[in-house]
């Protein structure tokens, strides 16, 4: 599956070897605006996989119990017709019947009685206590990787990490989670504080740029793609910003990750604990210290 990575470029870290040699199992949570465009994603990532040599590419599973609404036929790809059905069900059948795949849905929200294990946990889920859920979940304690996808008006990020369990305890270099980097993106007690998502699609879009979950997702998406293609990653994470077209990747760093969580104790104790409301603040503190790119 792996070719030669590209010269001159530090790869930090590598991708199991198991992963390369085995269909992979990724269970996607939330399949709201930001899951419904990165999963609309896999099914591509799943055939550049088979092209480049994975013996079986990604099994698939979504998990939502959300009913799709009047408000999502404007800013996810639902129709009126879908009105009431299941996003998850709508979702697996369109992709099962467009690309010929097998892949589920489960038209429920995930809790602590959630057993399926998985290989890449994803969360597209717009709250904290949805996270916090999620990490108590077998799939969770069993999984190689949680990515998880969440963003504000203009501004998101995207963290893949190593959860520390028994599959990854032997890891040289685990990555960290969003969770260990940004402690309080899973306290559910600041769920009061955040105001999106309205029920209005006219608010919601003024209130939130279109095309926000879909650049998060697709770089997501990139960074998946990459990490199968060459088996290594220099990077496991980014911030975006749209209002400036900006990117700031998180380098695989022990450094980098010591400075972030030390960062975001002394936010939590001088107050400024949401990483969602502070993402423009830390964002144009990282540009000091990284590069920047354009968004793809």
């Amino acid at each position: 599956m792996t070719d030669n990575p590209m010269p001159n470029i530090l790869e930090g870290h590598t991708v199991p070897g198991s992963l390369l040699e085995k269909q992979v199992h990724v269970t996607v949570v939330g399949c709201g605006g930001t899951g419904t465009a990165f999963v609309s994603g896999l099914p591509l990532l799943h055939q550049a996989m088979l092209a480049l040599g994975h013996p079986d590419g990604l099994d698939v599973s979504l998990v939502d119990g959300d009913r799709i609404s009047s408000t999502n036929c404007v800013r996810q790809p639902f129709c009126e017709n879908e009105i009431g059905l299941f996003k998850s069900i709508v979702l697996a059948t369109r992709i099962n019947l467009f690309y010929g795949l097998g892949w589920r849905a489960y038209p429920r929200f995930i809790d602590e009685s959630w057993r399926d294990e998985t290989d890449i946990l994803v969360s597209c889920v717009d709250t904290r206590k949805a996270r916090k859920m999620l990490m108590r979940t077998a799939a969770y304690h069993a999984c190689h990787y949680w990515l998880d996808i969440g963003n504000n008006a203009a501004t998101g990020q995207f963290v893949l990490g190593q959860p520390d369990n028994h599959r990854n305890s032997k890891c040289p270099s685990r990555l960290p989670t969003v969770a260990e980097l940004f402690p309080e993106i899973v306290d559910p007690e600041l769920d009061r504080r955040d105001s999106l998502p309205s029920c209005s699609a006219v608010e919601a879009l003024t209130r939130q740029e279109p095309f926000i979950n879909q650049s998060l997702a697709n770089l997501a998406l990139a960074m998946l793609a990459r990490l199968f293609r060459h088996g290594r990653l220099s990077y496991h994470a980014a911030f975006v910003n749209l209002a400036g077209g900006l990117t700031a990747p998180i380098s695989v760093s022990p450094d980098v990750w010591k400075r972030m969580m030390e960062a975001s104790e002394r936010s939590a104790i001088s107050g400024r604990r949401s990483p969602k409301t502070r993402n423009g603040r830390r964002f144009k503190k990282r540009r000091s210290r990284q590069s920047v790119k354009q968004p793809a």
